[in-house]
């Protein structure tokens, strides 16, 4: 309409002397034509206005599209452009050559320490116990017990797989390796190589390897509490030294060996003779599994019948928050320089259980009981020590109970002297712990252990020089690994 009256307008402008002269009849029909032609535009101008409206839209919608296109384009691009992504990707490239040819290419390495604190009642010493040693060799002063193996120690292990499968694993344990305590100063604790014989499931063994007795091990990462059961303690040996097989086939690993018992070399003024490790694993399922282990070996064989055999199985159920494990063990030795007064070929038998529960994720509550039959022989044990030369009730000469193991025959006293009651005979062991294992965080665990060690006869020896049944040890440890 607006733009009629101004149609109109200019009009009456432009043409005055037609507006006057024409009638008013006539200036109507004049209008209602231009009110006609008016109509006519105003209907052109809306249809343009609509066909513009389309294209706008039509371009909007190609708009979107093309945003969503590019938006994918960015994802699937990973939002990063080509000359920053194969600037990465060079860089990756170099680093990986760059390890490989370092030689850290599928190279593991791990450790922890474990400082601990140790308090014996018989002994009268309460102290921590890190770094030490755990026996007399070279001039040490220390000896090798129940309360002083290989807690309180620190482990580093370098583990690295070549190409084609081999394997190579060098572990250092200062002051308390498998080898410390046979030669003193020596780090080392495990250098082994596996290497595959046609394929990856039959393997040559070779080198320094931890003993595999048992159902617990060295490295305290490895086990529940701060101690370790009397059959792994005495009833078992530390290393081997030597080449050997090993073959997995399903479930069955079995590996077998030829070698040194705790010596790097043998000593020929001894007669030593190499000796045969075996141990078998079956693992049944995800939570059963078992496994038995021998050892035959010369081991001092400069005394007559200085040989040793020892054979055990054990087993384990892990199921949710419960854990059983459980070992028995036969083992027997000849005469060793330690049996001064050697009534024959000591023989013994035990066993193991452990129990442990998880009332929370973190915490973990942990009993263990031990047993060995020890009467055979005077009592003496592969992993114990006599105590030299006692007198026996007779007035004649025996050996000493092993006084800090609780090992031997047991001691009377006459009223004058503490003497053997029969030398022949030796004492049973008996051993409880109860313990904690608590998971501070990741990679730190704190344990807490009560153990009683009794034994049939009066074999204990304490710091005033008497003799009793039994003992009482109790230990914490922080153990840190990473």
């Amino acid at each position: 309409m607006h733009l009629l009256k101004k149609l109109v307008v200019a009009m009456a402008i432009a043409y005055p002397a037609l507006a006057m002269a024409q009638s008013t009849r006539e200036l109507k029909a004049e209008l209602e034509a231009l009110k006609s032609h008016v109509k006519k535009l105003e209907a052109m101008i809306e249809q343009v206005g609509a066909q513009a409206a389309l294209a706008d839209s039509r371009a909007a919608q190609a708009g979107a599209a093309a945003a969503a296109a590019g938006s994918q384009a960015a994802q699937a691009g990973g939002g990063v452009d080509v000359a920053e992504f194969n600037r990465i990707r060079i860089k990756t490239e170099a680093m990986e050559d760059a390890s490989e040819a370092n030689g850290f290419k599928n190279l593991k390495v791990s450790g922890y320490v474990d400082p601990s604190y140790i308090y014996n009642r018989n002994a009268k010493t309460s102290s921590f116990v890190f770094f030490n040693n755990n026996s007399p060799v070279n001039g040490s002063t220390e000896a090798f017990s129940y309360d002083n193996t290989f807690f309180g120690s620190g482990m580093l292990s370098l583990e690295k797989e070549l190409e084609g499968g081999t394997r190579f694993k060098a572990t250092l344990m200062p002051s308390k390796s498998a080898s410390a305590g046979y030669n003193f100063g020596n780090l080392v604790h495990e250098a082994s190589v596996s290497v595959p014989l046609g394929d990856l499931g039959t393997r040559l063994l070779v080198g320094q390897i931890p003993d595999w007795t048992g159902y617990e091990s060295i490295p305290s990462t490895q086990n529940k509490l701060i101690t370790h059961n009397l059959l792994f303690d005495f009833s078992a040996a530390n290393f081997y030294t030597g080449a050997g097989l090993e073959l997995t086939r399903g479930k069955w690993i079995s590996k077998i060996m030829l070698g040194n018992l705790n010596r790097a070399r043998i000593d020929t003024a001894k007669r030593q003779t190499p000796g045969l490790f075996y141990r078998v694993d079956y693992a049944k399922g995800e939570y059963t599994g078992f496994g038995f282990s021998g050892i035959h070996a010369g081991f001092d064989d400069k005394v007559q019948f200085g040989r040793v055999d020892m054979v055990e199985v054990d087993g384990y159920f892990t199921r949710g928050d419960w854990n059983l494990q459980g070992q028995l063990a036969y083992g027997r030795q000849g005469a060793t320089p330690s049996n001064l007064y050697s009534t024959g070929r000591q023989k013994w038998w035990g066993l193991s259980a452990l129990a442990s529960y998880k009332p929370m994720p973190r915490l973990e509550t942990i009993a263990r009981f031990d047993y060995i039959n020890n009467k055979s022989g005077g009592g003496g044990v592969f992993g114990s020590t006599f105590g030299g030369s006692c007198l026996d009730s007779n007035g004649g000469s025996a050996n000493c109970p092993d006084g800090r193991n609780g090992f031997g025959s047991g001691m009377l006293f006459d009223g004058v002297n503490w003497v053997v009651l029969d030398p022949a005979s030796g004492s049973n062991r008996y051993a409880l712990s109860l313990g904690l294992n608590y998971a501070l965080m990741p990679g730190v665990n704190v344990k807490g252990e009560y153990r009683y060690d009794r034994s049939t006869g009066k074999v204990f020896k304490t710091s005033d020089e008497q003799y009793r049944r039994d003992n009482h040890v109790v230990g914490v440890a922080t153990v840190v690994s990473f």
